[in-house]
C-alpha cells in the first residue's frame, strides 16, 4: 500500500539503495584489482608505481562519493515515505472514529482509541524507513553472489552456506517475538487508558485522597508492559547478534578454505580476497534484512490493530435520503415534526430499558419529557438524534425515517445539547463555529439567546478568548450557555436539550427558556426538553411522563399534576429541601393523611392547607 500510494519517493529511495549496494560491491572490485596489480607487485618488486596508486585512489574516491549520494537518497525518500504513511494513517484512523456511531464508542476505552491512533500508526510503518535499504542491498547481495561465483565457486558456495543458517536465525525470532509484541502493543493501550482515566478525573483523584492508589494503580500496568519490552528486547538482543556474526563466521570458513586453495594452486589470492571481502559486504544486507525483519513483529500488529479501526462500520447504515426543506419567506426557520413510533431499545438484552415509547412533536412546538432517574430519558435524546439505533421502532422527521438519512443530513436540521457541556481548547468563537462559516452577528445572536452575550462581552478579548481545555476558566453554567449557544448558531429545526441548563440557576434559565419559547412561537425549532425543574417543565406545549422505559402519561403540565400523583410527586420532590435529619418534622394534631405535592409546590391535606415544610407524606398517626 505504502509502494502504492508513494511510487515515486520510492522509486528515488530505492534507486539511492541500489546505487549504494553497487558501489559497495564495487569496492570489492576494486580492492582485488588493487591486490593483483598493486599490493602483490609490490612485495614483488620492492616498490610501487605512481600511476597506479593514484589509479587506485581515484577509483576508491569516486566510489565513496557515489555511494555517498546513494546514501542521502535512500535515507531521504525511506524518511519522507514513512511519515507521510503515517500520516496519512493517522488521518484516516481519526476521521473513522468520527464517523462511527457512539455504541462502537461505548464498546472501545479511551486509552485503546489513542493507542489505535499513535503507538499502532508509528508500528505500522515502523519497517518503511528500513524497506528501500532492504531493497537495495537485496540487489547489492545478488551482484556480491554473482561476483563471488565467478571469482572462486567452491569458495563462493562455502560463503552461501551462511544464508540457510540465517533463515533458521529468523524463523526462530518469529516464532518467539511475535507474541510478545502483541501483547506490548495491547499493554501500551492498557496504559494510555489508566492515564487518561487518572488525567482525566484529576478532580475526583485528588478530593478523595486517591492519589497512591490511583499511582499504584498505573505502576501495575506501567511494570507489566516494561517487562515485556525487556523480554522482547532480550530476544531482538540475541537475534541481532546473531544475524551479524554468521557473515563472520563465513569469512573465517571461507579465508580457511581459501588459503588451502591458494596452496594447492586451485586459486588466486587475489580472488580469495575477492570472496571474503565479498562475504562481510553480504553480511551487510544480511543485518539490513534482520532490521526489517525485525520490525515485522511489531509492524504486523500495529497494522492489524489501526486497520480494524479504518474497516471498522459499526452497526449504523445510511441511506441516501435527505430531510425536505420546507419554503419559509424570508429565510425564517420552520419547525420540524418529530415523530416516535413504537421505540424499544436496551443495553442489555435481558433489561429492556425503553418499550413502545410513541410521542410526536408538532412544528413550533415544545415537549417536555419528565421521568425519573434511569427512566430513560438521556437514552431517548440519543435515539433521536441517531447518536444509536432503535431495537424497534422508527423515529422519523418530516416523514423521513433516520436510518433512511445519508449521512450528514440529520445534522443539518437537528442539534443536541448533552447534560454535560464539552468545550474545546479554542476560542470562544471557535467552540461556537465549530469551524462553520458563521458570522460573528450570528455568533452574538446566538450567545444573546443562550443569556451568555454578557459575560463572553466581560471577557478580556470577548470571542477570541481562549477558554482553555474543557473549557476550564468557565463555570458549570457558563459551559452550558456556550454549548447552548452552539446547537442555536446552526439555526436548526429540531433543538434536544437533555437537561442543558441544570448547572444554571434559575432566574437565568427561566429567561434561556422564555427566549426559545419565543422563538418557538414565531415558527422557530421544535423543541424537547429534557427536564426536572417546574420552570422548565412549566413552558412546554406537552409533556410526556416516562416511568420505567414507558410513556405513562402525555397532556400539559397542569393536567398531568390533577390526574398523575406519580407525576405530581416527581416534579414537585425537586422543588423541597428535605429538613435536616435532626429536625422533629412538625405535624399537625389532627392530620389523617397528606396528599400530593399541588401545583405551587406546597402540600394540601384534606383542609385545604398547603404545608412546604417537608417532602413527607404523613399517614396517620403511625406516620
Amino acid at each position: 500500500m505504502a509502494i502504492r500510494r508513494e511510487p515515486h519517493i520510492f522509486a528515488l529511495s530505492t534507486l539511492g539503495s541500489l546505487l549504494f549496494g553497487a558501489l559497495t560491491v564495487a569496492d570489492a572490485w576494486v580492492l582485488g584489482w588493487a591486490t593483483d596489480h598493486v599490493v602483490l607487485p609490490a612485495f614483488r618488486d620492492g616498490e610501487i608505481g605512481t600511476g597506479l596508486l593514484w589509479v587506485v585512489l581515484a577509483l576508491f574516491l569516486g566510489v565513496a562519493l557515489l555511494r555517498a549520494v546513494g546514501i542521502v537518497a535512500r535515507r531521504l525518500g525511506a524518511g519522507i515515505m514513512q511519515f507521510r504513511m503515517q500520516a496519512h494513517t493517522r488521518r484516516a484512523v481519526t476521521r473513522q472514529y468520527l464517523s462511527l456511531p457512539m455504541e462502537w464508542h461505548q464498546r472501545h476505552p479511551t486509552g485503546q482509541l489513542l493507542s489505535n491512533a499513535y503507538s499502532d500508526v508509528e508500528a505500522a510503518w515502523g519497517p518503511i524507513a528500513p524497506l528501500p535499504m532492504a531493497v537495495g542491498t537485496v540487489a547489492m547481495m545478488v551482484i556480491a553472489i554473482v561476483q563471488m561465483l565467478l571469482a572462486d565457486l567452491v569458495l563462493a558456495v562455502v560463503g552461501m552456506l551462511v544464508f540457510p543458517a540465517v533463515v533458521v536465525a529468523n524463523l526462530f525470532y518469529q516464532r518467539f517475538a511475535s507474541p510478545l509484541m502483541t501483547r506490548a502493543q495491547q499493554l501500551r493501550a492498557e496504559v494510555s487508558e489508566i492515564a487518561h482515566e487518572s488525567f482525566d478525573g484529576a478532580l475526583v483523584v485528588k478530593t478523595l485522597g486517591r492519589e497512591q492508589e490511583e499511582t499504584d494503580r498505573f505502576t501495575v500496568k506501567a511494570h507489566e508492559l516494561r517487562d515485556v519490552n525487556i523480554r522482547a528486547g532480550r530476544i531482538r538482543a540475541a537475534f541481532d547478534p546473531t544475524l551479524a556474526s554468521l557473515p563472520n563466521l563465513g569469512v573465517l570458513v571461507v579465508l580457511g578454505v581459501g588459503v588451502s586453495r591458494v596452496l594447492s594452486g586451485s586459486t588466486d589470492p587475489g580472488d580469495v580476497v575477492t570472496v571474503a571481502y565479498l562475504l562481510t559486504i553480504v553480511s551487510f544486507p544480511i543485518r539490513s534484512i534482520g532490521w526489517l525483519l525485525g520490525e515485522f513483529p511489531r509492524s504486523v500488529v500495529g497494522y492489524h490493530r489501526a486497520d480494524a479501526v479504518v474497516r471498522a462500520t459499526g452497526s449504523m447504515e445510511y441511506g441516501d435520503r435527505s430531510i425536505p426543506r420546507p419554503d419559509v419567506a424570508g429565510g425564517a426557520r420552520h419547525g420540524a415534526r418529530l415523530e416516535v413510533d413504537g421505540l424499544a431499545y436496551s443495553y442489555d438484552p435481558s433489561v429492556p430499558l425503553l418499550t413502545d415509547v410513541t410521542f410526536d412533536v408538532e412544528p413550533g412546538r415544545t415537549v417536555a419529557v419528565v421521568g425519573a432517574t434511569a427512566s430513560g430519558k438521556s437514552t431517548l435524546t440519543n435515539l433521536l438524534t441517531r447518536l444509536i439505533d432503535p431495537d424497534g421502532g422508527q423515529v422519523r422527521i418530516d416523514g423521513e425515517d433516520l436510518r433512511d438519512l445519508r449521512p450528514g443530513a440529520l445534522a443539518e436540521a437537528v442539534a443536541v445539547v448533552p447534560q454535560t457541556a464539552f468545550l474545546f481548547d479554542d476560542t470562544v468563537r471557535g467552540n461556537v463555529t465549530l469551524g462553520a462559516d458563521i458570522a460573528d452577528e450570528e455568533v452574538w445572536a446566538a450567545l444573546r439567546a443562550a443569556q451568555a452575550d454578557g459575560f463572553v462581552a466581560a471577557l478580556a478579548h470577548g470571542l477570541d478568548t481562549q477558554l482553555g481545555e474543557r473549557g476550564t476558566s468557565l463555570s458549570g453554567g457558563q459551559r452550558q450557555r456556550i454549548s447552548l449557544a452552539r446547537a442555536l448558531a446552526r439555526r436548526p429545526r429540531l433543538l434536544v436539550l437533555d437537561d442543558a441548563t441544570s448547572a444554571v440557576d434559575p432566574e437565568v434559565e427561566a429567561r434561556i427558556l422564555a427566549s426559545l419559547r419565543s422563538e418557538a412561537d414565531g415558527h422557530g425549532a421544535s423543541l424537547v426538553v429534557v427536564a426536572y425543574r417546574k420552570a422548565t417543565i412549566g413552558l412546554a406545549d406537552e409533556v410526556v411522563h416516562l416511568e420505567d422505559g414507558r410513556v405513562v402519561d402525555r397532556g400539559t403540565h397542569a393536567e398531568l399534576l390533577v390526574r398523575s400523583p406519580a407525576y405530581a410527586t416527581l416534579v414537585n420532590a425537586y422543588e423541597h429541601v428535605p429538613p435536616h435529619p435532626s429536625a422533629e418534622p412538625a405535624v399537625p394534631a389532627d392530620a389523617t393523611e397528606w396528599e400530593v405535592p399541588d401545583d405551587h409546590g406546597g402540600r394540601t391535606g384534606r383542609d385545604g392547607r398547603e404545608d412546604d415544610r417537608a417532602e413527607t407524606v404523613w399517614r396517620g398517626d403511625d406516620g
